[in-house]
């Protein structure tokens, strides 16, 4: 069985290759292409990679490639977790919208357009050499905005699914605070990727999220960094996305006064690499878990193998929305728990969303529509309306502005800006 990695010259991909090391009787590998522009980057992962392997006793040959038609040749899957213009780009995203008073994320506000008109161009024509090399095989999209990324693959007609950590940090959270095997709690995961609630914890079939709340809402609270008051009151646990909206100017003031996520990142790469070039190192670094990412070998792993393996289980993925939140489009992507078969996923019925929630989901995908727009076709125009849509921007002049410095901090990384 081969899997190719796009992006595989990524800090991540440790942190990948350990799970399918732990995880080997769920998805037998017995090739992983790692697939990467940057030959130096490249070099050290997968001789990385080829270490833990070895020392796990893992039978899986790695190859490092730097074309995506010979890496994406003859697999079963490809998992996309590519970064288009680096840590650099991302230090853009997330400090460029703070001059406008906004916040600043690479994959929520302004930051986060951003990152699409970069990405889905990039992402589509890797597919579109999925589809030539490896017909048959899935992708499964990590890169961000997944939600945004994967509504672009299924538009042309991929045989994708998007694929986010964030349900499964709560689930084995939850289960930590419960002192129970992560395997008995699900989760009522609702929303859009980076928009999400869980508005239910099942332990064994049976809903424990009030005692959730009432014995350990304070340190749920710190973890999202909302007050526990706060998630009383919505009688959920949000995303730690949700700050972004919930606390908006907080967030702003608290950014404006510290460097950037994506400066501490490339601090922390920097280490990561050094340590990837020592031959005597073979097993995941500590310090890799402070880079993010955490439970996204678990989440891949049993994806792709149920996928593969037609098992029938529920996980949460994004996928088109096909009626299941009534208020959206069919062709809108959520993100929800989901069976998961050969044929791909099926979302599972969901309960009706409350108006408070509802609310925020259906103008963030009215954005999501107007985002994919603007990377498909570009245009100042265009770009300058997603913002407008937008709930954390929302006014024609900020829009304006912001849409004319997006466009002229990414002009290298869009073509349709250079002509």
């Amino acid at each position: 069985m081969k899997l190719a990695v796009v992006g595989g010259g990524s800090t991540y991909t440790p942190e990948l290759i350990d799970g399918f090391a732990r995880l080997r009787d769920e998805l037998p590998l017995t090739e992983i292409a790692l697939v990467d522009p940057d030959v130096h980057r490249l070099e050290l992962v997968a001789g990385m990679a080829r270490r833990m392997l070895a020392r796990a006793g893992h039978p899986a040959r790695v190859v490092a490639t730097t074309s995506i038609e010979e890496g994406v040749a003859g697999a079963q899957a490809v998992l996309l977790q590519l970064r288009i213009g680096g840590q650099a780009a991302r230090n853009v995203d997330e400090t460029l919208p703070l001059e406008c008073g906004c916040v600043g994320q690479e994959t929520t506000g302004a930051g986060g357009l951003a990152k699409a008109l970069r990405t889905v161009p990039v992402v589509l024509d890797i597919a579109e050499k999925v589809r030539r090399h490896a017909p048959d095989a899935w992708i499964v999209d990590f890169t961000n905005p997944v939600g945004i990324v994967t509504r672009a693959l299924l538009e042309a007609g991929h045989r994708a699914i998007g694929l986010c950590n964030v349900a499964i940090g709560f689930q084995r959270r939850f289960a930590a605070k419960l002192g129970v095997a992560p395997e008995r709690i699900s989760l009522g995961h609702v929303g859009l990727n980076h928009l999400t609630w869980e508005r239910a914890v099942h332990l064994d079939g049976v809903d424990v999220l009030p005692r959730l709340l009432e014995s350990h809402g304070e340190e749920i609270a710190q973890d999202i960094g909302l007050t526990a008051g706060l998630i009383r009151r919505l009688g959920v646990v949000p995303s730690y996305y949700l700050r972004y909206f919930y606390e908006h100017d907080l967030v702003v003031e608290e950014q404006r006064s510290k460097p950037s996520r994506a400066a501490e990142v490339a601090a922390m790469e920097a280490t990561l690499l050094e340590m990837y070039a020592d031959p005597s190192v073979d097993t995941k670094p500590e310090l890799l878990e402070k880079r993010g990412g955490a439970f996204y070998s678990e989440a891949a792993v049993a994806l792709i193998a149920s996928l593969l393996g037609d098992r029938g289980d529920t996980q949460v993925v994004n996928l088109r929305n096909d009626g299941t939140l009534p208020f959206l489009a069919d062709d809108a992507v959520i993100e929800v728990p989901a069976r998961i078969t050969a044929t791909g996923a099926a979302a599972l019925p969901v309960d009706p969303v409350e108006p408070l929630f509802a609310g925020l989901v259906a103008h963030v995908t009215a954005y999501e529509t107007l985002a994919l727009e603007a990377a498909l076709h570009g245009g100042e125009q265009r770009v300058s309306d997603a913002l407008l849509a937008h709930p954390l921007i929302g006014q024609a002049s900020l829009s304006d502005d912001l849409a004319r410095r997006l466009i002229d901090a990414n002009r290298q990384h869009l073509p349709w800006a250079t002509t």
